[in-house]
């Protein structure tokens, strides 16, 4: 991952310039924050104020460039969650295989992660998860921590147990996202500048419904892709119509997931952990944007979840990796097919997208069927325990 990112000018592999956005956008950036305000007006600036600290914290490295420092920062989160894992890994009754996931299936993004911060946020979501066996207040506070700098992790939260630890999980995060929000905004000006842009996004080429849309194109759909707010968006007719159908799609994942918990009554300790990655996976696939590096979240979350001996998502962690590879073929390698709406980048949508899709549908049918109660056990010496096929016949007694 490291030799193809010194390398990135050369464009080895398909369009290049993968770390454009850390050389140009996030150093931009990083010269408003040390002023003490967030990017206002900035059509860029699409990410909630926590996003702040972990763009300055290159400053920490000070004889390295700022990219440098930023590599090597993404390098210690990677090398963190890493140690997360295999050391939940190696506690009785758990496994390995988590560790394994992520060391094999991150390089499958190429340097993607290396060249985003989305690793940061990965790790305190993973540290997240890993912690609620020990620490309910911790859990919340690495949540909350994560949530106010990419959002998603506060749906690692929605699987805690009933009770007392939900009540102390939601708790602590509720207190910690409150506190670092004041901070944050004492420290900094228009700390939620980034609400105002975040709503004007439409869709990206490389969502579901811009899937539906790269082969409209082919069946004389009149639209166009353009550059729009950091991302390869389409525009043209109907494309409003698809932007509000995948919002109406992640409002009724929310309402399943809700209805989930409310009907679930069996937990197991891997529960939270495949809960949280089927959350996301469903707000993954029913978004405006799926952008690459967003696979970075699914893989740290199949990881944990491979953590236990009970999860039931172990054949999703295998359709997410196969996603994660297929993703790095349409960005960065294939990504002038995607752009251009050919037959090639069209199909490599759907097939990587479709993986997705299943992924969410497989994952939630699994962690839904989990939750129901568990069927009572027979006697062991009655006509249905003896054989399961055998229907009992009662013969009325004689009086």
């Amino acid at each position: 991952m490291l030799w193809l990112l010194s390398r990135d000018d050369r464009a080895l592999l398909g369009v290049g310039g993968v770390g454009r956005e850390v050389h140009e956008l996030y150093a931009r950036w990083y010269g408003v924050l040390v002023q003490g305000t967030f990017p206002s007006g900035d059509r860029l600036w699409q990410y909630p104020p926590g996003a702040g600290p972990v763009l300055l914290s290159p400053a920490l490295l000070p004889g390295l460039t700022y990219f440098q420092a930023f590599v090597v920062l993404t390098l210690a989160a990677d090398a963190l969650i890493t140690l997360a894992l295999t050391r939940a890994g190696t506690r009785t009754g758990r496994s390995l295989r988590g560790a394994a996931l992520w060391t094999a299936g991150l390089p499958l993004l190429l340097h993607i992660p290396l060249a985003r911060y989305d690793v940061q946020v990965t790790a305190l979501a993973v540290i997240s998860l890993l912690t609620l066996s020990r620490s309910t207040r911790a859990c919340g506070a690495f949540a909350a921590l994560g949530a106010l700098v990419k959002v998603w992790p506060a749906l690692t939260l929605i699987g805690t147990p009933r009770g007392r630890t939900t009540r102390e999980t939601w708790t602590s995060a509720a207190v910690t996202a409150g506190a670092l929000l004041l901070a944050l905004a004492a420290l900094f000006r228009d700390p939620f500048d980034f609400l105002r842009q975040q709503s004007g996004r439409g869709v990206q080429i490389e969502s579901l419904g811009g899937t539906v849309l790269s082969f409209a194109r082919h069946a004389g759909w009149p639209g166009r892709v353009r550059y729009r707010y950091g991302a390869m968006e389409f525009t043209g007719p109907y494309v409003t119509g698809i932007a509000a159908v995948s919002l109406a799609l992640t409002v009724a994942a929310f309402g399943a997931l809700l209805l989930w918990r409310l009907r679930a009554r069996r937990w197991t300790p891997a529960t939270p952990y495949d809960a949280a990655l089927s959350a996301v996976l469903l707000f993954t696939v029913t978004s405006r944007v799926i952008s690459p590096q967003y696979l970075v979240w699914l893989l740290g979350l199949a990881a944990v979840c491979l953590t236990s001996r009970h999860t039931t998502q172990r054949p999703v962690a295998a359709l997410i990796t196969a996603a994660a590879a297929a993703s790095a073929l349409a960005y960065p390698v294939l990504y002038a097919d995607v752009i251009a709406c050919t037959w090639t980048g069209s199909l490599l949508m759907l097939v990587r997208n479709g993986l997705l899709v299943a992924a969410a549908t497989l994952s939630f049918r699994r962690l839904w069927t989990a939750g129901l109660p568990a069927a009572p056990d027979l006697p062991e010496n009655s006509a249905l325990g003896r054989n399961p096929h055998t229907i009992p016949v009662i013969f009325p007694t004689r009086q």
